[in-house]
């Protein structure tokens, strides 16, 4: 299994990004997919989550309504639409994998299946 995200860079205030995973070695549809994302000197945080098949989506406070989570199973990939961007998003975003029944959907226990971070940085 790998999970592959990019998309990340340097923008200002205000600006978007649009992240992307992309995945290969599970059925996507098994999988509730998760964005987190970890500052220095910060602990990771669960930011959005988006179940198998897309029915159910979880934002932590300080996505919703900015970040939308999104996904398309026959193209093997979870995206992360990050609006409105502020200085303190700037961190590593990961995406992550895990089983739609292994722990509720705003839970941060579960994902087996880690991607490598991008960097996403928002300056002021």
């Amino acid at each position: 299994v790998q999970l592959q995200a990019c998309g990340g860079g340097l923008v200002q205030t205000g600006d978007s990004v649009r992240l992307s995973c992309a995945t290969s070695g599970l059925t996507p549809s098994d999988y509730t997919m998760g964005w987190f994302r970890q500052a220095p000197g910060k602990e990771r945080e669960l930011v959005a989550a988006i179940s198998g098949r897309g029915r159910s989506i979880y934002y932590n406070d300080s996505a919703k309504g900015r970040f939308t989570i999104s996904r398309d199973n026959a193209k093997n990939t979870v995206w992360l639409q990050m609006n409105m961007l502020k200085p303190e998003d700037t961190a590593a975003y990961l995406c992550a994998a895990k089983n739609l029944y292994s722990s509720t959907m705003s839970s941060m226990s579960g994902y087996v299946y880690w991607g490598q971070g991008t960097q996403v940085t928002v300056s002021s």
